[in-house]
């Protein structure tokens, strides 16, 4: 299995943060395993943090844009991490999945810490949007 390092940065979130910034991540986050059918993300439910798939597919259901599938390095919920706001998909795991998880307030923490992470995923985060709105 590949190091925390590797798989945090094959996300595109994070892909572009410098090695100092993605230590300070990855002292943050977690690892989650979850089995075929499990649901990591309700819609209706308060956005508590981000998951990074590194092993596995999961769906993402959405109303009026379909089901697509993620792999590795596809982030989920990464607007959770700025704003409380509720999730609006549901998201599955397809097959067994191996990941990565941050939850806000630990993030939150670490850009007290970092800011310079905020700014690096901003654009980042904008593309995302542009994407999921063009859906």
């Amino acid at each position: 299995m590949a190091s925390t390092n590797a798989q945090l940065r094959s996300a595109p979130l994070f892909a572009e943060l410098p090695d100092e910034a993605l230590e300070r991540i990855k002292e943050a986050v977690a690892e989650f395993d979850v089995a075929e059918g499990a649901v990591l993300v309700q819609p209706g439910a308060e956005g508590s943090g981000l998951y990074i798939v590194c092993d596995g597919t999961v769906a993402v259901e959405t109303r009026g844009a379909g089901t697509i599938e993620l792999g590795p390095g596809e982030c989920i919920g990464e607007l959770s991490l700025l704003t409380p706001a509720t999730r609006s998909a549901r998201v599955w795991a397809k097959t067994p999945v191996h990941g990565l998880a941050v939850s806000r307030p630990d993030f939150t923490e670490m850009l007290k810490r970092e800011p310079q992470i905020a700014i690096s995923m901003l654009g980042v985060l904008a593309r995302r949007l542009i994407d999921t709105s063009a859906r």
